[in-house]
């Protein structure tokens, strides 16, 4: 008994060890066969990363799996990817693997695929990227078929995806989270297929969504004819979102395509079931909502299917006479009647055609009545439509549970007819664009996010024309600020139903426009804003319009701009002024240029023109002048001024000053120093105390500006304090720092007792009107300025200049004195010419000594005499006598 139990064990170990080993020893023949076959039978490039073989993990069944299979296309569809699949896995029994193909048919148990992506496409010239099987060979009469007939039990596909793109008649469906089993006998000449799917369903067409990620499922019973290759529609119902339908009927599979006799129906008439179609997420819960009236969806699908044609369709959804309230919501819903039909009578796909005979409602006393007919709907659509009713906006959130961000309020009138093919609203072709009728909307409160104030259209009327809309009259408030517009609108309908631009002309007038009322970010509307903190604002890239505004009343941070008028040009994400006026600072403002938020970063480009300004006012008031020339906050007078500038915007949509780039001209009129003296006036005072700076005289003043990254550079100009010239040059930067030279010419009358003394010594008209130079060399910051005063310059200057005036005196009295001793000898031989030279030099020294009382030369003592008395008076002058350069701090 031991000797059989052991003998036993070892067989069965055997047997594992062979069922374990045996895959092994056969994989590599497994896998080339595997690709073999592909290579045969399929006209793409198939890649798989492994084919294994197992007889353990379905025992008693083999269990065979194809891991990581890529289907790669062929030309016309060149490297595009028609399928990939997760694994793909058959079970049978062991002994299927050993059939030849003149056996019974081969027994599959079952086939599992995984994470399955497949792409079906057809491009415009009709190819398809699916037909992907080799032509079949003709075979001789003698030689036996090799296909194998199988019997399948039981298949799924889990969690796959499909999606289908014809490019001739834009048409995109897409089924996502795919889950379906089914299981039958497929080699039965009769026999059922049972199976079971969910999946979730889009729909588009020409730019149209018709479902949008839609749930829909289907548990059916299908007969299988497979003599014939005809499958019947028995027990089944199924569902799209939560609205069900029944189907009957069959489908054919022909050489040339399949012929379809299909009729389908919602099984019960309760008008909840419209409700159903509409998506949960917005539907919310329907089971306790009441409802009256009947709702019903019949349609018949019948042809042929092929290349060419499709099959006839007549589908109608109605209702009558219904009405919905959901349990929570305080009002009704009440006369909806709907007629609805989707038709095809000749198979050609270009003759489907929508009406919608009627679609009215009823809230409260309001009546909503449309209709519309959509026909060509494949290629370029066909659009009629009517609209007549009113509706109360308040009323949507008290008759359906749909989540607004903000409330609706307002009452909208409207009787419109529009007509229209979708190519001329792509194309603007707005003659072939037929509206009439009119609309208004009253007491409309609109509020987003993205504004600090909701807005309160009291009134808008709008004409409908054919190919373009006329605003008659448009009167809002937001905050403060008050609107009133006028104008034409020429692609209202491209713009709503496509993606074109909203194109018109606008004339708008307001008494008050406060730019804080649309743009100011306090702590409410910076918790609202849906721009990130380094994402500037932008011009939206649909508007193409020009508006002409007139507004009294401007005010932009703490400026006031009176009379503003001009036009506004937005096209292409750019604002571009044109003619912009405005009075402020007791002068006139004038603006042109542009704005644009193409790039990533905005950018601008204005000419800005003042004339007649307040300096007080408008450098006190703002920042752009105050940067520009921040010393003229300090002068009491008028401006007229250019700037020209360009550079960055940050995301708050204000200049960035390090970016900015530019020149401007300034002229002062009637200018003076203002009563309100800062540190620079002060120390500027202190260091040149011969001046009254209240007394400059800045009349008439001109000056030009050079400004790049944070500097702004100063072309030298001219003022005058009496009959002292000052010369200034220099620059500044936006940071306030200042490095300035400012040359005073002082004339001799302001040198005191003991130059004018030594002036009066000399006793000639040019020495009376001597002047020399002092410079100031201005630094620091506007705040904390630093004055060092230079008198090197100046010493060095009224030296030379005494010295050259007192040389050119002495000198001419040394030439009379000479002209009498050479009329003495007149008259005397040649002989004596030399001693008469010697005499008359040695003359000249005697004269010039005699003047200067000195024993030094001339030259020598009148240097030395006037350097120091010119020391000592500038140095008095400028309140330090012992030093030639004076620095105030």
């Amino acid at each position: 008994m031991k000797k059989a139990l052991k003998i036993i064990g070892i067989t069965l170990l055997i047997i594992i060890v062979l069922l374990i080993a045996i895959p092994f020893a056969f994989q590599g023949q497994i896998k080339d066969m595997v690709k073999r076959f592909i290579n045969e039978n399929v006209n793409a490039k198939v890649e798989f990363s492994d084919v294994s073989l197992s007889f353990i993990s379905s025992f008693p069944q083999a269990h065979v799996s194809v891991s990581d299979l890529v289907i790669t296309n062929f030309a016309p569809f060149k490297d595009e990817t028609l399928a990939t699949a997760k694994n793909i896995a058959f079970t049978m029994p062991i002994k299927e693997l050993f059939k030849k193909a003149d056996d019974d048919p081969i027994t599959v148990n079952s086939i599992d695929a995984d994470e399955v992506l497949l792409t079906l496409k057809t491009n415009k010239f009709g190819d398809v990227n699916y037909d992907i099987a080799k032509a079949e060979e003709k075979a001789s009469t003698e030689t036996p078929s090799s296909s194998f007939p199988f019997n399948l039990e039981e298949y799924s596909i889990n969690n796959s995806a499909l999606t289908y793109l014809d490019e001739a008649s834009n048409m995109i469906i897409h089924v996502s989270e795919i889950n379906h089993t089914g299981n039958g006998i497929f080699s039965a000449e009769a026999s059922e297929l049972n199976t079971k799917s969910e999946a979730n369903l889009s729909i588009t067409m020409d730019s149209t969504t018709y479902l949008s990620n839609n749930p829909v499922k289907l548990d059916a019973l299908i007969g299988l004819d497979l003599n014939n290759s005809i499958y019947t529609f028995k027990e089944n119902k199924g569902f799209i979102n939560d609205l069900p339908l029944e189907f009957q009927g069959f489908v054919k599979l022909l050489e040339n395509g399949q012929e379809i006799d299909i009729t389908f129906k919602n099984p019960e008439s309760d008008f909840k079931n419209f409700l159903a179609v509409i998506p949960k997420a917005y539907s919310k819960n329907i089971d306790d909502v009441q409802t009256t009236g009947d709702f019903k969806i019949s349609g018949i699908i019948k042809g042929l299917n092929s290349d060419e044609t499709i099959p006839n369709l007549d589908i109608t959804i109605t209702s009558n006479n219904a009405s919905f309230k959901y349990p929570d919501l305080p009002k009704r819903v009440s006369n909806i009647s709907i007629n609805t039909s989707i038709k095809n009578t000749t198979g050609n796909v270009d003759d489907t055609f929508i009406a919608i005979d009627i679609l009215d409602f009823k809230i409260d006393d309001d009546v909503f009545k449309s209709s519309a007919t959509l026909k060509n709907i494949t290629k370029n659509m066909l659009v009629n439509a009517n609209i007549d009713g009113v509706l109360n906006l308040a009323n949507i959130t008290k008759v359906y549970p749909i989540e607004l961000d903000n409330a609706l309020s307002g009452i909208l009138k409207g009787k419109i007819n529009t007509s229209f093919d979708m190519k001329a609203i792509e194309t603007n072709a707005y003659e072939r664009i037929k509206n009439n009728g009119s609309a208004s909307i009253t007491d409309f409160v609109f509020s987003s996010e993205d504004i600090v104030n909701p807005i309160h259209i009291s009134k808008a009327d709008m004409t409908f024309n054919p190919g373009t809309v006329s605003l008659n009259h448009f009167k809002a408030k937001t905050g403060d600020s008050d609107l009133n517009a006028t104008g034409t609108i020429k692609n209202l309908l491209g713009f709503l139903l496509s993606d074109n631009t909203l194109q018109g002309n606008f004339n708008v007038n307001s008494n008050v426009f406060k730019v804080s009322d649309f743009m100011k970010e306090d702590e409410a509307s910076a918790e609202n804003k849906t721009t990130t903190n380094t994402e500037s604002l932008k011009i939206p890239a649909f508007l193409d319009c020009t508006i002409n505004a007139d507004a009294k009343t401007v005010v932009y941070d703490n400026l006031n701009l009176k009379d503003v008028k001009g036009t506004l040009l937005i096209k292409d994400q750019q604002a571009t002024l044109k003619n912009m006026t405005s009075s402020i600072f007791d002068g006139a403002l004038s603006i042109t240029g542009d704005v644009s938020t193409k790039s990533e970063t905005p950018t601008f480009n204005l000419n800005l023109g003042a004339n007649g300004f307040d300096i007080a006012q408008s450098f006190n008031n703002m920042e752009l002048l105050q940067n520009l020339a921040p010393v003229a906050k300090l002068l009491a007078g008028k401006l007229n001024t250019t700037i020209n500038l360009s550079g960055k915007l940050d995301e708050t949509f204000s200049p960035d000053l390090v970016s900015m780039s530019g020149n401007a001209f300034a002229e002062l009129l009637a200018t003076r120093i203002g009563a309100n003296q800062s540190e620079l006036i002060t120390k500027l005072e202190g260091a040149l105390n011969f001046i009254d700076f209240k007394k400059l005289d800045l009349k008439d003043l001109k000056t030009k500006l050079e400004f790049a990254n944070g500097q702004v550079s100063v072309k030298p100009f001219q003022i005058k304090y009496d009959d002292i010239v000052i010369n200034v040059s220099g620059s500044h930067g936006f940071d306030k720092t200042l490095n300035y030279s400012a040359i005073f010419n002082v004339p001799a009358k302001y040198l005191g007792s003991e130059i004018n003394q030594l002036i009066g010594r000399i006793n000639t008209e040019e020495a009376k009107n001597i002047a020399i130079p002092v410079t100031a060399n201005i630094g620091g910051s506007y705040t904390s300025p630093t004055v060092k005063t230079d008198l090197t310059s100046g010493i060095s200057s009224l030296t030379k200049q005494l010295i050259e005036i007192e040389k050119q005196k002495l000198l001419n009295q040394g030439k009379d004195k000479v002209k009498d001793l050479i009329g003495d000898v007149i008259g005397n031989n040649k002989t004596k010419t030399d001693s008469l030279k010697k005499e008359q030099n040695n003359t000249v020294k005697d004269v010039l000594g005699g003047i200067i009382n000195k024993n030094k030369t001339p030259t020598d003592s009148t240097k030395t005499n006037t350097n120091d008395a010119v020391k000592n008076v500038l140095g008095g002058l400028l309140g330090e006598k012992k030093k030639a350069t004076d620095t105030v701090n």
